[in-house]
């Protein structure tokens, strides 16, 4: 029971330290000023970030809602992948205001572009589209986050399944001490 706790413990240490929860660079949910994911899309700010992004996107080309999440999440080196149930409602919304328009070639997905209405508000959104607010050196870091985390999880994994009982007791005090001080290095700039 402890070893599973301090397993499930850490994955969700882990997705909030890699834009699936709060505080990580932007802030929150997983994307730029503290939106994105999950549990994801809800609330005015995230919306309006998904909607400059979609925006921003669509000056460049014609996209389907799929490819604008993968796009997304390829800008910012895989740290705001915005969810479908973010995208799609905005991309309805923007049909709606009459700001894109939907083609259907054949039996495929909808294919999404922007009329002489919505090209004014994108051009403003592709000015400082909402995926700038990563930084390569953010972009990195998170990658190098992202590599420690796969690693300890390979390691307690391995503990889990192949220590012994004291073996997987020191581990959890391990994990403890790592969360403690994890903790103390963000109460020092406070």
């Amino acid at each position: 029971m402890g070893f599973r706790r301090g397993v499930h413990q850490l994955h969700e240490a882990r997705m909030r330290g890699f834009g699936f929860g709060p505080g990580f660079p932007g802030g929150g949910w997983g994307g730029p000023g503290g939106h994105g994911h999950g549990h994801r899309g809800r609330g005015g700010g995230r919306r309006q970030n998904v909607r400059a992004a979609v925006l921003a996107l669509l000056v460049e080309r014609p996209m389907h809602g799929y490819e604008m999440i993968r796009e997304l999440e390829s800008r910012t080196g895989g740290i705001w992948r915005p969810s479908p149930g973010s995208v799609y409602p905005t991309l309805q919304l923007l049909e709606d205001e009459g700001l894109i328009v939907a083609d259907q070639p054949g039996e495929g997905r909808k294919r999404f572009t922007l009329t002489d209405a919505g090209r004014e508000e994108a051009a403003r959104a592709a000015e400082a589209p909402p995926w700038q607010e990563f930084a390569d050196d953010t972009v990195s870091q998170a990658q190098d986050f992202r590599d420690a985390a796969f690693g300890i999880m390979n390691a307690l994994r391995q503990v889990g399944f192949n220590g012994t009982a004291e073996q997987r007791t020191r581990a959890l005090e391990v994990l403890n001490e790592t969360k403690r001080k994890l903790y103390a290095i963000l109460a020092e700039s406070e």
